[in-house]
Order: structure tokens, then C-alpha cells, then sequence
């Protein structure tokens, strides 16, 4: 699977893997930051998502290969890896499965462990929005409502909206596949997967997804790991808290 990317800026190799629903273009200005840094930056759109092809087969195991794929593809042979929640789970998959691949690794608010199915109600809101064959974003809003309250999470959502035909808006996701493989995005990281290098989890302060009995999961499978805390932030740490964020993954990776 050939994945879509947009590349940012020349230097060290980083690629930035983007969560369940999001795209590449969502770290755009963040790209552009690091860019600045010395810094060329990969922004991945992962299966099923964004630009990239859409395939009904769907896990960490393959998400990881496709990274390893873009990776040869892109004659890339180490690089640092920026993945926030589902792509930090395919980051942490690709460094256990290819440690020689990485430099340094960011997990952003999200842990190795298993997470229960929250999104059906997500996934249905965007279900009628596919189906509804509407013809403004102001449209697919009022009916995303319906599901969704907050419009912060409507606003992220709607980035996937693109124009089908001349008349007619529709998702860039692969909803089908997402949706029959939706138990897979909650698994953790198989129990013997372990990698030694050098990794910063970043948690949000406002955040629950990572929760201080989690530390002793992240040690049995990162054996050169420390946590940090951005606060005032949610889930979504790189986008509400954005200079925050910025300087401690900076900090990070350019320590020799």
C-alpha cells in the first residue's frame, strides 16, 4: 500500500502519524514548525484515511508495514516518529517490530494498553453524513450535531469533507472498513513487544486516556521511556496547546 504523504522542510527525518479520523494535513502547521527546526517532515496519511487507498483489511500489524513500506519507498533509513493516539499505537507496533528503523519516538496521550470501543456514536454521525449526499459543509455540521455536541470535535471531523462531484460533498474516510475493524483500534500492544530506545510519552493534563497505573505497562515495554504533562490540555495535546507541545518535542528530539 502506497501511502500519501506531504513532505515539509529539509534535515533529519520525522514523521508524524495522525490519529483515528484525522489526516496528515491536520499537524500542518506543526509540520511547518519543525520544518524551521532542520527538520523534514512526513506527514502520513494512514490507510483508510485521508488520501491514502482504502483497503476493508485493518490493524496495527499492517499499519506498521505500511510505515515500513513508505520508509523504503522514501529511501529512509532511520527517523524519528511523532504518532498521537492511534497513530502513536502504530508507532509503538512499528518500533517494537523495527527498532533499527528509529531514532527517537513521541507517543502522544495514548498507552500500549487495550482501550475499550467508544467511537460508535462518531462513526454512526459520520455514516449519515456520507450517506446524506449534501451539498454544503454548513449541512454536514447540522447533521453531525445530531451526534456530536461538541463542536470542536465536528470541526475535526469535517476536515475529511471533500467535493465527490461539482454538486456533491463526501468523506475521504473508508468508513466500511473502519467501522467492521473498529474493535482493532483499541487493542494494546501484543505482551512480549518490547523496544529500548530512547521515548517520551506526552500526556494531556486534562486528558484520562493515559492514567498513572499505566506507567508500569509503558515500563514492561519501553525500557528507555519518560512521561511528561502538558496542562490545560485534552486529547488533542499538539493542537490546544500547540508552543507548549512544540518545545518539549523539540527539547526531545534534538538531545544527542
Amino acid at each position: 500500500m502506497k501511502l500519501h504523504s506531504k513532505i515539509k522542510g529539509k534535515g533529519k527525518p520525522l514523521i508524524i502519524l495522525h490519529g483515528f479520523l484525522g489526516m496528515g494535513d491536520n499537524w500542518k502547521t506543526l509540520a511547518n514548525a519543525y520544518a524551521k527546526e532542520g527538520f523534514e517532515v512526513h506527514l502520513v496519511d494512514q490507510r483508510n484515511h485521508g488520501r491514502s487507498p482504502h483497503d476493508i483489511a485493518f490493524s496495527y500489524e499492517l499499519m506498521a508495514e505500511d510505515l515500513k513500506d513508505y520508509l523504503e519507498d522514501k529511501y529512509l533509513e532511520k527517523v524519528s516518529i511523532i504518532g498521537h493516539s492511534m497513530g502513536g499505537k502504530v508507532a509503538m507496533r512499528f518500533a517494537t517490530l523495527h527498532p533499527e528503523r528509529l531514532n527517537k519516538l513521541i507517543i502522544v496521550d495514548i498507552a500500549p494498553k487495550y482501550y475499550p470501543q467508544h467511537h460508535q456514536q462518531i462513526l454512526e454521525g459520520l455514516t449519515q453524513v456520507s450517506k446524506a449526499k449534501l451539498t454544503s459543509r454548513s449541512d454536514a455540521d447540522e447533521l453531525l450535531a445530531k451526534y456530536i455536541s461538541l463542536k470542536a470535535v465536528r470541526q475535526f471531523l469535517l476536515k475529511n469533507l471533500y467535493w465527490k462531484t461539482q454538486d456533491e460533498i463526501n468523506l475521504r474516510l473508508n468508513l466500511q472498513a473502519l467501522k467492521e475493524n473498529i474493535e482493532e483500534v483499541g487493542k494494546g500492544l501484543p505482551q512480549n513487544s518490547k523496544y529500548a530506545g530512547e521515548t517520551l510519552f506526552l500526556k494531556g493534563g486534562n486528558s484520562d486516556y493515559i492514567q498513572e497505573e499505566d506507567k508500569k505497562d509503558m515500563a514492561s515495554h519501553f525500557e528507555n521511556f519518560e512521561m511528561k504533562v502538558i496542562k490545560n490540555s485534552g486529547h488533542w495535546v499538539h493542537a490546544e496547546k500547540r508552543e507548549d507541545f512544540l518545545q518539549v518535542s523539540l527539547d526531545f528530539l534534538k538531545t544527542n
